[in-house]
């Protein structure tokens, strides 16, 4: 499988991917709260992180690391194209984007981090699903 080499084989337990989920959820509140003090390009980075943190507890929860953040993506895709929903798989995809327009370029809005607030709470939940994580 070409995915392959953009990964690791690793050996992660259930601690590992409860962390990168706690991470995601601390990311999201972050993004909310950023949104809230008109922090739009922050609000962004960190939405954009919370679904990065969740994308790799799904990669963990099949012992697999990222060497990338593309690599994530492509991971995400090709390991669960029949389990997570395609528009939450592209949603990571263009977070990435928005992530690196603000981070680089300094174009952002707050619509934009609105949107991709809401999409990171759907990703975050649908991981939680995946991963049977209650709450």
């Amino acid at each position: 499988m070409r995915i392959l080499r953009s990964l690791l084989r690793t050996r992660a337990d259930r601690k590992l991917i409860l962390k990168e989920m706690e991470r995601a959820a601390y990311d999201l509140t972050k993004a909310r709260r950023s949104l809230y003090d008109n922090d739009a390009k922050w609000a962004i980075v960190k939405a954009y992180y919370s679904m990065f943190h969740a994308a790799r507890a799904l990669l963990f929860s099949k012992n697999f690391r990222e060497k990338s953040h593309r690599a994530l993506f492509v991971a995400l895709r090709e390991l669960f194209r029949n389990t997570i929903k395609p528009e939450l798989s592209h949603a990571l995809e263009h977070g990435m984007a928005l992530r690196e327009e603000a981070d680089y370029s300094m174009i952002y809005s707050e619509e934009s981090a609105r949107e991709l607030i809401e999409s990171a709470e759907e990703f975050v939940a649908e991981a939680k699903r995946i991963l049977k994580i209650e709450g």
